[in-house]
């Protein structure tokens, strides 16, 4: 490898891993309160639109990747 390479890719970790664990131990080393509202913004959700006639209906969450390949609402 070249001079130039960084080291998570001498880790052997590709950069958003590489982010993801920086991340997390930022997190973890927070005190509180900025410990909790960082911990809040990691949460993630996932919606699906459901289409009839080729026209939205609406948004509904998703609480499983299984359910958000579901055809019926």
């Amino acid at each position: 490898m070249s001079q130039a390479t960084t080291f998570w890719r001498l880790a052997g970790m590709t950069y958003l891993e590489y982010a993801s664990k920086a991340t997390t131990v930022m997190r973890g080393a927070l005190k509180e309160p900025a410990r909790s509202t960082a911990l809040a913004r990691e949460a993630v959700g996932y919606n699906r639109n459901v289409f009839v006639g080729g026209q939205p209906q609406g948004k509904l969450p998703v609480a499983s990747l299984k359910e958000a390949g579901a055809t019926s609402a």
